[in-house]
């Protein structure tokens, strides 16, 4: 049985934070600004992780799939090939892009193309979590 609940955490506090992120208002000193994106950044990190993760599951025990590597880019081609994702395949390459950039670089630039991918991500990992999860995003 696939536990969801990991994923759904991750994917509910990345929601929420981002929001916060998106309402803030440009009277907000910088620090706040920057402090409130890099938490969306990390939640992004940790829900993507759980993502992948989960999804990997998912390719075994839902659709019995044999062999499932043990890597993100080729567990998302899968997915895609079974029809689990309403957007494109390089949608969802770029989200590992940008995992993997955030992981490497503290300039500020690589997140601040991640931040620019969030709005999509989200929409895209509730859409992720109902097709797996058969359940309702509230």
């Amino acid at each position: 049985m696939i536990e969801y609940e990991k994923f759904q955490k991750a994917l509910k506090h990345l929601e929420v934070q981002y929001q916060n992120h998106t309402h803030l208002g440009e009277d907000q000193p910088p620090l706040i600004i920057e402090g409130i994106g890099e938490s969306v950044i990390q939640r992004f990190e940790t829900c993507y992780d759980c993502m992948w993760k989960v999804l990997k599951r998912y390719l075994i025990e839902e659709l019995g799939l044999p062999e499932v590597p043990n890597s993100p880019k080729p567990i998302l081609r899968i997915a895609y090939e079974n029809d689990l994702f309403a957007s494109d395949l390089s949608q969802w390459l770029a989200y590992a892009d940008a995992r993997t950039s955030t992981a490497h670089d503290y300039s500020g630039e690589k997140a601040a193309d991640a931040l620019e991918l969030m709005d999509g991500f989200v929409d895209d990992a509730i859409g992720l979590y109902q097709t797996m999860s058969g359940e309702t995003w509230e």
